[in-house]
């Protein structure tokens, strides 16, 4: 951390403690982001294979958003946008590892720099709730950088369990994990309840100890990522259940399992220590799920769930890459059983956490989501647009020279969403309330929302100073 930082966070303290109004205590707050977890991977959001209790409990106890973005159709954009408040340009995290991915002699543009670790310079979410007297915990993917240098704990978490620079599980999902950030456990252990316990037990012991000071647990879980590695009790109870029209995968099935009994474990932990009414509790996920690539109407291989009615799936701007399900609950504040259908983005969170737990954003600090507490209280906000850059390349699974995407843009405003690609600066226009599976492209039929959707799209990245990959690439074939 430099002088000039840790002064500001100081200073934020400060401020935090003497212009806050008085105000009853600040809720706890449990943050689960799954990976990889389709927009209908959940029974809460349609599937009738895949067991998911607890979190269609919750759904029950809380509120549902039908229309929640991430900032990126990968893992690590989205994960840099949500500690950041920030969208991708802002940051330079767009993508993981290198934007030039695929066959090179395919590749028409030389795609935009990429970084792989988040500026410690940027005053993160976990670091602004700290400011505001929160006890702050990291259970699972990290993916911005590693310690010592670049790990949860140098970006606002008190405690770190199982987070560094690896996006999925180096030593897979059963004890040994070969994780220098987590200890091993018994042979056989499984990872996902193995960081769902130690949430759990850091909720018991907090609440024993500091039953007074809130709490902000950050439990984004490796599952279910690849390697897909299931509890093989699991695998044949659903090798024995009925196929849920394209949800199918017996082993990716009993991954989303395990990962709900690790929410139920942290919910069970919060009913037991009685702080259950004062938990604002979110679960989502950090992009589409792995699937829904097809070619000729078939199936292409490596097609872990399906995403259907949505298009397309994990590394691509379709709604499949990029709408995921959300669930809210915040007793006596969210209505039971109640859904939401206004778009929400991972930028989102920052400052809407901030304002419930009565933290002072930094003044310095380019935020670019707004609060979306009014619409976990039943109310409204303003129409506004939302916006994606992805200035590189995703190879596709199963086909030899073949692309999940290309490097693109996208705008989603009202029901309206926009896709440009620049390599060529084809674009394809969508009605996503009348064509949730973006079918049919409507480009040419209206050409007025289309100039107008482009002419936002282009302002904001003047705004935000996107990367825009305009250079050839002269060993494109």
């Amino acid at each position: 951390m430099t002088m000039s930082r840790s002064l500001h966070l100081s200073l934020l303290l400060l401020l935090t403690v003497l212009v806050s109004p008085a105000r009853s205590a600040p809720p706890h707050i449990v943050l689960i982001v799954a990976d990889d977890l389709g927009w209908t991977d959940l029974a809460c959001f349609g599937s009738s294979y895949y067991r998911t209790p607890h979190l269609d409990r919750l759904a029950r106890d809380g509120m549902r958003f039908t229309s929640t973005y991430t900032c990126g159709p990968n893992c690590a954009p989205t994960r840099a946008c949500l500690m950041s408040g920030q969208y991708s340009p802002r940051h330079g995290i767009y993508t993981v590892g290198s934007g030039a991915r695929g066959m090179k002699t395919l590749r028409r543009l030389i795609p935009a720099p990429n970084k792989t670790v988040l500026n410690p310079n940027i005053i993160t979410l976990a670091e602004t709730l700290q400011a505001a007297g929160y006890t702050t915990s990291h259970f699972g993917k990290w993916h911005l950088g590693s310690p010592p240098t670049a790990g949860p704990r140098q970006q606002g978490f008190d405690i770190n369990f199982g987070g560094n620079r690896t996006g999925s599980p180096r030593g897979g999902y059963f004890s040994p994990y070969k994780n220098p950030q987590l200890k091993d456990g018994p042979e056989g252990e499984h990872l996902t309840d193995r960081l769902s316990t130690e949430a759990a037990n850091v909720i018991r012991q907090h609440v024993r100890q500091s039953p007074a000071k809130p709490f902000f647990l950050y439990l984004p879980f490796y599952a279910v990522h690849t390697p897909i590695q299931a509890k093989p009790k699991l695998v044949a109870e659903y090798n024995q259940r009925p196929k849920g029209g394209r949800h199918k995968n017996p082993k990716y099935a009993a991954m989303v399992e395990t990962m709900d009994e690790g929410v139920g474990r942290v919910l069970a932990a919060l009913d037991e220590m009685k702080v259950r009414e004062r938990t604002l509790v979110i679960f989502t996920s950090d992009n589409g799920g792995l699937g829904g690539y097809r070619s000729a109407g078939k199936q292409l291989p490596n097609g872990i769930t399906d995403n259907a009615p949505l298009k397309g799936g994990k590394g691509m701007l379709y709604e499949g890459g990029i709408r995921v399900p959300m669930i809210v609950r915040w007793p006596g504040h969210t209505k039971p059983a109640s859904t939401c259908p206004t778009p929400v983005i991972t930028v989102d969170f920052y400052p809407t956490l901030a304002e419930i737990a009565g933290a002072r954003l930094p003044v310095e600090q380019i935020r670019d989501g707004v609060s979306i507490r009014t619409l976990f209280e039943g109310e409204t906000l303003p129409e506004r647009p939302l916006f994606w850059h992805f200035p590189g390349y995703l190879q596709a699974y199963g086909r030899r020279g073949a692309w999940r995407t290309t490097p693109a843009g996208a705008i989603r405003q009202g029901e309206w969403k926009l896709i440009e690609f620049f390599e060529d600066g084809r674009r394809e226009l969508y009605h996503t309330g009348k064509d949730i599976g973006e079918t049919k492209n409507l480009l040419e039929t209206e050409p007025d929302i289309a100039k107008r959707l482009h002419a936002v799209l282009a302002n904001w990245r003047t705004q935000v100073k996107a990367p825009m990959p305009t250079r050839k690439n002269g060993g494109a074939q």
